[in-house]
């Protein structure tokens, strides 16, 4: 996991060239990665979707997910760290802890991933790797520690002094890096070395009593009492260790398969995965065991055009064989196994049995999401859900001729399961389809894929920003919804106060009903109606966030009164609130991060002023300026451009979702002409 282009596919290339799973090293610039399997991803030389194998190291079996490093991409993160043991966060050694770095390493610690941090790039013009490191332990919450250290950085580095065995290992160009020579520490850098060691020995220490017992007393310390303490730290999560290396140049990768191997977790090292009933929600436990029930957590969907539909799953407990029945207790429905696949990127082998540990894909699942969870039907057990954030830009969509309807249903349907943050909904004044996704590059990739996979010629909107609406004071209104036509009629009155949140939570719904003010059986049909009113707001019709709503007394007929009529009236009463409460327009609010020469600095400095964006800092870094920013999302269409006329191509940005914020009064008067926006 790390920032876009920080080396993650390039590094995974060579560790399956070094476990024998390929037989030739495959370049991200070449479109020959074995990884970056999809067209776009080989025309692009990004990573785009996560791709999963398996190789093995000393006889230990290693399953990797590579991951996108674009923030567009960042939900493929956020399912792959939720069935994964462990992580390696990979940190450009010029660029240093950059704006996605931050963002995939927040995701980790939300999910406990334990972790180790490689330094790539280390024979790049401009690498520093104290400067990373110091980087990393100011910007995260958890110790940094190098136990490896370069021997020369940029056009000097020759290779990596092991903190551990205390060997510098020099790799062969000839060979690829497949072979090496472990040597005596080079007389000039003993010193440094030395000093590096005792600082990582003090370290770790602290997670083992011998090894501080032996470091006090200045005993020998054997490898193993190290790579002990070290393992600890890891899988408490309260130590990082720090390796190095240039992945394309081959060399570090060996020492940092051994790494993962001596330091990141097992399964059986990990504490009993945690779920709960679906009947009577108490927690259930499951151990990474094979004789334990089957518990399986399905975290991606890909439509595959030979199979159908592949169901990535990660195996928590027990076993699943090929033929047997599992329960999905998130929908009630049983699934049957047709045939389970180990994967290798987009090749697969068809295997029998999948056991605790494994992440495979299953073939025959038909009604299973992200997230969903399949057991055995006699043990049921839900797993933790995924958690992915809202979309943020829109686009409109429409088939270029008949003929191209009914395709683009199926491909829009097949994208949506697969892709847990593309929303795809239909505007009911217009009649428009709309698409929804994380960024520009994320829709074009989405567009990309139906013109090229499911065949659809499709004329695209401009994009447009995913506006939403708030509240900014606390009203109380009154719906009352009476009908009478002869016979029986429809009766419903609820009292609501409305205010807005303070914790940042989108919706609450709070019932302060006393006494048989409302029947009971009419809470859920009045929540319901609340929520259905929240997708259109006072002011321009965009959806409702942020808004706490209280029930606190009411009204019903005996005869008359139903669920639809007090849904009616809880929508009623929820639009009469909002119109009251000096309702306001949201927009998304984007983090961004532009690294460019200091000559540059003013005139990207002043692009961002009339962007409506707030310079949040300026830090030299090397030969360049690193300038963050935070700017409204509808001022960067097209800010790739104009920053490479502005800087003459020689700057670079990043862009991330920040949070939501109001809309200044001006901006939304010309935007919203038509409405009242008090």
């Amino acid at each position: 996991m790390a920032h876009i282009d920080a080396g993650k596919t390039t590094t995974t290339e060579r560790i399956l060239y070094y476990t024998g799973e390929t037989h030739r090293i495959g370049e991200v610039d070449d479109g020959a990665a074995t990884m970056d399997w999809m067209e776009q991803e080989k025309e692009r030389g990004i990573t785009i979707t996560s791709a999963a194998t398996t190789c093995f190291w000393n006889d230990y079996q290693i399953n990797i997910i590579d991951t996108p490093g674009h923030v567009d991409f960042t939900a493929e993160v956020e399912r792959s760290l939720r069935v994964l043991d462990g992580a390696v966060a990979l940190f450009c050694a010029v660029g240093g802890v950059e704006p996605q770095s931050e963002t995939v390493w927040l995701q980790a610690d939300k999910y406990n991933v334990p972790r180790i941090a490689y330094i790539n790039k280390m024979d790049r013009v401009g690498a520093d790797f104290n400067r990373t490191i110091n980087e990393m332990n100011e910007k995260f919450s958890v110790k940094c520690v190098p136990i490896q250290i370069p021997a020369g950085e940029g056009e000097y580095f020759t290779g990596i002094i092991d903190l551990v065995d205390m060997t510098y290992r020099v790799y062969h160009e000839e060979t690829l890096g497949a072979t090496f020579t472990d040597c005596a520490i080079p007389e000039d850098m003993k010193d440094s070395a030395q000093k590096a060691r005792e600082q990582m020995l003090e370290a770790f220490s602290e997670f083992d009593d011998s090894l501080l017992d032996k470091f006090i007393r200045n005993r020998p310390i054997e490898i193993s009492d190290i790579n002990k303490a070290v393992r600890i730290g890891v899988i408490k999560c309260a130590m990082v260790p720090v390796l190095c290396g240039s992945s394309y140049r081959n060399q570090g990768i060996q020492k940092l398969l051994d790494a993962v191997v001596n330091y990141l977790p097992s399964p059986t090292d990990l504490p009993p995965v945690k779920g709960f009933h679906p009947d009577t929600k108490k927690e259930i436990t499951r151990k990474a065991n094979p004789e334990e029930p089957a518990a399986a957590l399905a975290f991606k969907i890909q439509s595959d055009p030979h199979s159908g539909k592949l169901c990535y799953i990660r195996v928590y407990s027990g076993e699943i064989k090929v033929g047997m029945s599992l329960l999905n207790p998130n929908s009630g429905i049983r699934e049957r196994v047709s045939r389970i696949l180990q994967m290798h990127s987009n090749k697969r082998a068809d295997i029998e049995t999948a056991s605790t540990g494994d992440i495979v894909a299953v073939i025959g699942f038909r009604k299973t999401t992200t997230g969903d969870t399949l057991c055995d039907s006699k043990h049921p057990i839900i797993l933790e859900l995924m958690k992915f954030p809202e979309p943020v830009i829109s686009v409109a969509i429409e088939p270029e001729s008949k003929a191209d309807l009914d395709k683009l249903q199926v491909a829009l349907a097949k994208l949506e399961e697969e892709d847990p943050t593309f929303r795809v909904h239909m505007n009911e004044e217009t009649g428009q389809t709309i698409i929804s996704g994380m960024g520009e590059l994320h829709l074009e990739i989405l567009i990309d894929r139906m013109i090229r996979e499911f065949r659809v010629q499709a004329n695209i909107g401009r994009p447009s920003v995913a506006y939403k609406e708030t509240i900014t004071k606390a009203v109380e209104a009154e719906g009352k919804f009476i009908k009478q036509s002869g016979g029986k009629g429809q009766y419903g009155h609820v009292w609501l106060k409305v205010e807005p949140t303070t914790n940042g939570a989108s919706f609450k719904f709070e019932n302060k009903i006393i006494g048989a003010a409302i029947p009971k059986e009419y809470i859920p049909s009045i929540e319901r109606g609340i929520k259905e009113a929240m997708s259109n707001g006072a002011v321009a019709g965009y959806p409702l966030t942020g808004l706490k709503v209280t029930l606190f007394d009411g009204s019903y007929h005996d005869v008359d009164s139903s669920e639809i009529a007090f849904k009616v009236a809880a929508s009623m009463a929820l639009q009469e609130a909002v119109r009251k409460a000096r309702p306001v327009i949201l927009e998304p609010v984007m983090d961004v991060e532009v690294v460019c020469p200091e000559m540059y600095m003013g005139n990207v400095v002043g692009d961002l002023n009339l962007r409506r964006g707030k310079i949040s800092g300026m830090v030299p870094r090397s030969n360049v300026q690193v300038i963050s920013a935070v700017v409204p999302l509808a001022e960067m269409f097209g800010y790739a451009t104009a920053l490479r006329n502005i800087s003459q191509g020689r700057g670079s940005y990043t862009m991330q979702f920040a949070r939501y914020a109001p809309l200044p009064k001006e901006v939304a008067t010309k935007l919203f002409s038509n409405t009242m926006y008090v």
